[in-house]
């Protein structure tokens, strides 16, 4: 099978796309044919050597959309079967997704029933799922004000959509450096655009809920947009800042309240079947921005991360 391969860290040139061994399937273990995958920021951190525990040559891909090639649980898993993927340790702890097949752990497998085209379905696991997940936490409520920070990346315009969904009468606001991307915010749901200069909000409003995707750099500021009893999860890590020097948990405004979301262990087989339903009933427009074949996968990386980057970048191995 055709795969791109990281034998060593740094840019986009490092994927190599080469011919490798279709994986064996092992206990516990099933194999997906690669229909789409999404592109992620975090496969680019790995890329660049900001994965420590990551060791090289590796496959990336932490996400996948495709059907069951050989299974080792034909109750839930059939061959054939339609599935998702994401998370589970691949494109970590074993080879990932940026290839013609993937094999996973079938914990990680979500076997789903949908008529969207392979490429919206490519769009949907890792931004979808995880922005779902944080406005669970959240506890979106009739009425609230959502401020979400990083509101251009994949998983910020898909909560954009998701909340609009979720409830209706909630009023969105949206974060971007660039300004010109002002219209595209609009366009998915954004109530009111929010300039972020440098770490700073152009804005005194506050908010009952507050979704992070920008990370430990405005984690403190973010906080202090929230209105008594808001909440605020912290999801995505955009700026590439993990943690906060010198933490002062009493900075934290009284009365406020602080929780996580991670795709990595908090998506459940319930999650899956909620936000098809979601996207099914309030027909929401999954569609990615950009869409690259296999052996363009340094272009798609490369697209993720421009400037005028916005929503979902996704591969199809078959384009």
């Amino acid at each position: 099978m055709q795969a791109a391969v990281v034998h060593e860290p740094g840019d986009s040139s490092k994927l190599v796309l080469e011919e490798v061994p279709v994986p064996e399937v092992k206990p516990g273990w099933s194999l997906i044919k690669v229909r789409g995958f999404g592109i992620n920021r975090a496969e680019i951190i790995t890329r660049n050597g900001g994965s420590p525990s990551v060791k090289f040559p590796k496959i990336l891909g932490i996400e996948a959309v495709g059907e069951i090639a050989e299974t080792t649980d034909s109750a839930r898993l059939p061959k054939g079967q339609k599935v998702v993927t994401v998370q589970g340790g691949m494109g970590r702890q074993y080879d990932g997704s940026y290839a013609e097949y993937v094999l996973t752990r079938n914990e990680a497998i979500y076997p789903v029933t949908t008529q969207l085209s392979w490429e919206e379905l490519a769009a949907v696991p890792e931004t979808f799922l995880t922005a779902y997940g944080s406005l669970l936490n959240l506890k979106l409520a009739a009425n609230d004000k959502l401020l979400i920070r990083g509101g251009t990346s994949g998983v910020g315009v898909a909560a954009a959509k998701l909340a609009k969904a979720m409830q209706p009468s909630v009023t969105v606001l949206a974060t971007t450096r660039n300004l010109q991307k002002a219209d595209q915010l609009k366009a998915v749901g954004v109530d009111i655009v929010v300039e972020d200069r440098n770490g700073q909000l152009a804005t005194n409003e506050k908010v009952d809920k507050v979704l992070e995707m920008t990370g430990a750099a405005t984690l403190m500021d973010s906080l202090s947009y929230l209105n008594p009893d808001g909440i605020l999860c912290l999801t995505g890590a955009l700026s590439n800042v993990w943690t906060i020097p010198d933490f002062d948990p009493f900075g934290v405004p009284s009365g406020r309240y602080m929780t996580t979301f991670s795709s990595g262990t908090d998506v459940t087989p319930q999650s899956v079947t909620d936000v098809f339903k979601l996207i099914d009933e309030h027909h929401i427009d999954v569609k990615p921005v950009k869409v690259f074949s296999l052996s363009q996968i340094a272009d798609a990386q490369d697209a993720l991360d421009s400037h005028d980057s916005f929503g979902k970048v996704v591969v199809m191995p078959g384009k």
